[in-house]
């Protein structure tokens, strides 16, 4: 399964670098989108990319390995490794069409979003991670959204892990 993931996602990655270099080039993006700063080419996807969705394939079935008993004839932790692989690519396409149309109220609140999305949903999982960076690929290449996302999902685990269960207390104190 981790070798057809990463020959998929390499086959994909290499046939958008190829076409995007026979028509108007591979583009590169400025850090923070601030023209001063340097840039980063969407070429360093074509290497980076497979990396990334290796280690992070094999760090879902790690996971799900070490969570399945025995005893489980199905896997429904399956289940939700591909809804928040969805929720993030979905995020991830959402967000990259918002800077490509300068929708504001999206972009001015994205990391209330996902700060909100942490209180519901493990974003720091290897699943989320990937599908939110392959949702921005074609947009931003994937360096940058893997930056962004690691620093999101950091604070993502200190949510969801402390917060999390500090308001579920407080809702369970009130009766909500």
């Amino acid at each position: 399964m981790r070798i057809l993931i990463t020959g998929i996602v390499t086959i994909l990655i290499l046939g958008l670098l190829l076409w995007e270099h026979v028509h108007d080039g591979v583009p590169s993006h400025h850090i923070l989108h601030q023209k001063d700063m340097p840039e980063i080419s969407n070429w360093w996807s074509g290497l980076f990319l497979p990396i990334l969705t290796w280690i992070l394939v094999g760090k879902i079935i790690n996971r799900i390995e070490k969570q399945a008993t025995p005893t489980k004839q199905d896997k429904p932790e399956t289940g939700n490794v591909l809804i928040l692989f969805g929720v993030g690519l979905v995020f991830g396409i959402i967000l990259a069409v918002s800077f490509m149309q300068d929708y504001k109220p999206f972009l001015d609140n994205v990391l209330y979003i996902l700060l909100i999305l942490s209180l519901i949903a493990p974003i720091f999982y290897s699943e989320f991670i990937l599908g939110f960076v392959l949702g921005m690929t074609y947009t931003f290449g994937a360096l940058i959204p893997t930056v962004f996302i690691l620093i999101m999902a950091s604070i993502g685990f200190i949510v969801f892990r402390f917060i999390r269960p500090l308001c579920q207390k407080v809702i369970r104190a009130f009766g909500i």
